[in-house]
């Protein structure tokens, strides 16, 4: 029961200084006269996938490569069964609202890309690199959109931010910095080491809890941003954040990952979990390029989905 309620607590810690590292971020970012749409593709992109990246970081270093693996694969699913699923059966998301093609082929390139990748068998230092680059590649082509974009905005850009506050002082900033610096890197570490423990305990495999208690874990914040963003009827929100959180999952994590050490692939990986990671990413299609609405049926067989899926892994 100790073992579970620090995996819990390192979660915990996880969660709140990853939002503190996005306050303090975006805030520190719109003071020194960054453009609120740079910020929102970048900083709080980064941000919010902080627990995931130290998870991974963590794990590489401490020689469990199959739990970065698995954190990143897994949370790329939930975010779309799960993440998607949840918020649709609470209120209607109203893709038809919105246009995320052009993001969501971005997202479907880097994960056949990734998928290429890992067939080698192994991520290495130079798997990293071009997973990098290819991050570089979108993020370019993103700020370049919204370069263009900010131009016809008429609404005051940072309340289209979440955590951004224009009276923020600089002190108040810092804090937020400190705190977000200081606390991923000690919740990664709690989180990763009762993990294994748990892990041993039960018989089962780092690939298989990152795939599942730690992907689901990473992927609460996401998860909180969806609903918000549901209940407000902000769909390009809703799907803009799993899209966003995918390709940065996919080319910055383990891009960043590979570059500290060696990341082999499990052969589980590239038999079922991999290519229900592609169905998943598939399965937004509809919705996407047919203006379908993600109503409370599609919420319903999402989660149904999901929760199929973690049942298979852990059986």
């Amino acid at each position: 029961m100790i073992v579970w309620l620090l995996a819990a607590l390192g979660l915990v810690i996880l969660l709140l200084a990853g939002d503190a590292l996005v306050k303090g971020a975006v805030n520190l970012s719109l003071r020194i006269g960054i453009p609120a749409l740079i910020v929102s593709l970048t900083v709080v992109a980064f941000g919010t996938s902080a627990p995931e990246l130290l998870i991974s970081i963590n794990a590489v270093l401490l020689d469990k490569p199959g739990l970065a693996l698995g954190n990143v694969v897994g949370s790329n699913t939930a975010n779309v069964l799960l993440v998607l699923g949840i918020p649709a059966m609470l209120s209607v998301i109203q893709t038809s609202c919105c246009d995320t093609r052009k993001t969501y082929i971005f997202m479907l390139i880097s994960s056949i890309l990734f998928i290429g990748l890992a067939l080698i068998g192994i991520f290495t230092f130079w798997s990293g690199l071009v997973l990098l680059a290819g991050l570089a590649l979108v993020m370019a082509a993103l700020a370049l959109d919204a370069q263009r974009h900010r131009r016809a905005e008429r609404a005051n850009p940072a309340d289209e931010i979440e955590g951004a506050d224009p009276n923020m002082p600089w002190w108040q900033i810092g804090v937020f910095l400190v705190l977000g610096l200081v606390g991923l890197p000690l919740g990664a570490d709690i989180l990763i080491d009762n993990a294994s423990i748990i892990a041993a305990r039960y018989g089962v495999s780092d690939s298989v809890i990152g795939l599942t208690l730690v992907a689901l874990g990473t992927s609460l914040p996401e998860l909180a941003t969806t609903v918000m963003a549901a209940l407000r009827k902000q769909a390009d929100v809703a799907l803009g954040n799993v899209i966003g959180s995918n390709m940065f999952n996919l080319l910055g994590i383990i891009g960043v990952a590979s570059l500290i050490g060696p990341i082999p692939v499990d052969p589980e990986f590239l038999t079922f979990d991999l290519w229900v990671m592609l169905a998943a990413s598939l399965v937004l299609v509809p919705f996407v390029f047919f203006k379908i609405d993600i109503g409370r049926v599609w919420g319903v067989l999402l989660t149904t989905a999901y929760l199929g899926y973690v049942t298979i892994v852990l059986i």
